[in-house]
Formats: C-alpha cells, structure tokens, sequence
C-alpha cells in the first residue's frame, strides 16, 4: 500500500504564494537598508542575525557526526555561498529588484550544466534545448548592446552561478548528512566567509539597519519552510508555476515603492526563463529522478 500523502494543490498554490511574499519581502527589506553598509557587512550581519532562526534545529543537527571530507565540503560550499550573497546584496543596491528576480531564476540552469558537468548527470535534447531557452530569456533582461548594462546585472550574473555552484555541493551534502545540519553549517560556514570582508570595511549599523537585517533573516527563514509545505501537499507541475508571480510582486514593489522604472522586456525575459526552469523541473518530477535543479523563485540569502 502506498503510503504517499494525497496532493492537495491548492494547499500547495497556497504555501507557495506565502513563500512567494516571504521572498519579495526580503528584496525590500534589503533594498530599504540601502548601500550606505557594505555589501559583504550587510550579508555578515543578515547571516549572524539569521543564525538565531535556526536554534530550533539545533537538536537535529547534532544527530550526524561531521567527518574531515564532510567538514571541506562545508566549509566549500560556505564559501562559495558567501560570495554569491556579498554579490547578491551589491546588486540589490544597483539594480532594480526586478531585474534582480529575474536573474535570479537563472541559478537552476546553472545547476543543471553543473549537475552534468560534474555529477555525471544526463543531460537530454530537451534540456539541452531548455538551457539554451533560458540563456537567450536571460539575453532579453539584459540585452547587451540595446541598453548601459550595469555592473550591478554583472554581479547579480555572478551571483546566479556562483550560487548554482552552492546548491550543487548542497546536492552532494544532502546525500551524505541530514538536511538541518547542511542548513545549520551553510549559515556558520558563510558567517565566517564573511567575516574577514565584513570587518575590513565595517561601519557601524544603526539599531534600524540591524532590525531590518534580522528581518530578512526571519522572512528568508519562514519562506524556506513555507516552500517545503507547498512541497509536501503538491507535486512541483503546480506549484512550480506559481514562483513567476515573485516577478510580477517584485515590479510592482519595485514602482510604487521605490519608484523604479519599469522595463516590460526584463518581465518577459524573466517569463522565459521560468518557462525553461519550469520545464526542466517537470521532466524531472516524470522521470522520477531526485531533482537536483532548486526551485528558481527560493532566495539564496
């Protein structure tokens, strides 16, 4: 008898929207606390802060013993990750939070060549053609040549991959160890990552910026376990579509909050590289294979 739970879609369209919100809310947060702080400061103290989210867990990630391999995995992937949020905060200061929504759904195409590259994995036909489909979605937010291309598109580029980069070694971490204990050290491993970068340009945050940091810890957190909820009462065909709204919210917040303009290409640019990550997530889900791509609406900070 199979013991599967029954799907429940619009429990999981549900969860997914509140992850969705969770998400968006981290962008403005992190958008209000501005670039008067460093970038790598402010990812140091959102991860510090952070850190006291995951208290709870502490139980379970003392269940696994920590061998010198799983330890240099770690601390890789801690690093790699720290890179990717410094860049991920520079570019928040840089760039409209659209255009950082929508490069950021380019992380799980990365993952996929990486899984292919260096995992073994298949890569297909048809996802050979949804990797191409997403880089040219990602030539259409861009769009070099037609328009000043940012440094800040350049750091949210390198962010995406790096961060592709993080959740391949997550891929290999969860394999090994329990899932709690590869989210506790990712939080220690990037804190002290960040430290060093942090304290060479610090700047003394006010009570305000500290507040708004730990909230971004605390949305970042819930948004997380929100997505594992949509997870568990639906199957990713429905609740995979669902993160494109992330976009649409991050426009809107984007002009009638901070009075960002806003480019119609970077919306349908984003369009395709979700239809893309979408499709690569449903092949996976009907072939029955552990996905290794992660859901391309999840935040990385």
């Amino acid at each position: 008898m199979s013991t599967a739970s029954p799907s429940r879609p619009m429990v999981g369209i549900f969860w997914m929207l509140v992850t969705g919100l969770c998400f968006v809310g981290v962008n403005a947060l992190v958008k209000t606390v501005g670039s008067r702080l460093p970038a790598t400061e402010a990812a140091f103290i959102r991860y510090c802060l952070g850190a006291i989210w995951l208290l709870p867990l502490l139980g379970a990630m003392r269940k696994d013993r920590i061998t010198p391999k799983l330890f240099f995995q770690f601390g890789a992937r801690g690093l790699c990750h720290a890179i990717g949020v410094g860049l991920w905060f520079f570019a928040m200061t840089r760039i409209p939070i659209a255009e950082v929504t929508a490069i950021n759904y380019l992380s799980p195409v990365y993952v996929t060549l990486g899984a292919a590259v260096f995992l073994g994995e298949k890569l297909a036909k048809r996802r050979i053609a949804a990797v191409v489909v997403a880089l040219i979605g990602g030539m259409i937010i861009l769009r070099p040549g037609l328009r000043e291309v940012d440094i800040g598109h350049w750091a949210m580029m390198l962010a995406a991959f790096v961060f592709g980069g993080s959740y391949l070694l997550a891929k290999v971490l969860v394999d090994k160890t329990n899932p709690a204990l590869v989210n506790g050290m990712l939080a220690v491993w990037v804190s002290i990552a960040l430290a060093p970068m942090a304290m060479s340009v610090w700047i003394t945050p006010t009570w305000t910026e500290l507040a708004l940091l730990a909230g971004v810890g605390l949305l970042a957190t819930t948004g997380h376990f929100t997505m594992t909820l949509a997870f568990a009462a639906a199957p990713v065909a429905v609740t995979q579509p669902v993160t494109y709204l992330q976009l649409v919210w991050a426009t809107m917040l984007g002009v009638l909050v901070f009075g960002e303009p806003m480019d119609v290409w970077v919306v349908v640019g984003g369009a395709v590289v979700l239809a893309s990550v979408t499709f690569i997530s449903l092949r996976e889900a009907q072939l029955k294979r552990r996905a290794i791509t992660p859901v391309s609406g999840a935040t990385k900070i």
